[in-house]
């Protein structure tokens, strides 16, 4: 029997909750690489997930890297907002979730930085998996990163 979102997301409200646990993820960094890795979204309080992922890191000239990244994502009334986890912390992006045609709950935002600027899409998938997609340009960045996650078991 296949989940709809509601069976596997709910609202906008309930992503978060969701969240919470292990996560394998597959990146592709158009032109440069790709990633896979383990990524986890522990509770900070009530309204608070810490965001910890590590992985290995392949670019395309063959070297390979150990590497991470931490976020804090925090709700709000129709989604959650990430922050860069530093003392203090600084916004990323606010994403305001919608559900779309396909049955998915989708999300965008933009995020300027220095002189480049990321463009941000969030869709969490009606089987239960979710994708991140951050499309940066700009005088010193040029690409296309997509993640696509998977619950644990």
């Amino acid at each position: 029997m296949n989940q709809t979102v509601t069976d596997s997301w709910g609202d906008a409200s309930e992503v978060m909750k969701r969240l919470t646990g292990s996560w394998s993820f597959n990146r592709l960094i158009e032109w440069q690489g790709s990633m896979q890795g383990v990524a986890t979204f522990t509770p900070l309080d009530a309204g608070s997930l810490a965001y910890r992922e590590q992985g290995r890191l392949r670019l395309l000239n063959g070297t390979e890297l150990e590497a991470g990244r931490d976020y804090v994502f925090r709700t709000r009334v129709r989604g959650f907002d990430v922050f860069f986890r530093e003392t203090p912390p600084r916004l990323f992006h606010a994403i305001e979730l919608v559900a779309s045609d396909g049955g998915d709950l989708t999300g965008s935002a933009g995020h300027r930085c220095n002189l480049d600027h990321y463009q941000s899409t969030y869709t969490f998938r009606g089987e239960g998996g979710f994708v991140i997609r951050h499309a940066v340009s700009g005088p010193r960045k040029d690409y296309t990163m997509v993640t696509t996650y998977a619950r644990m078991v």
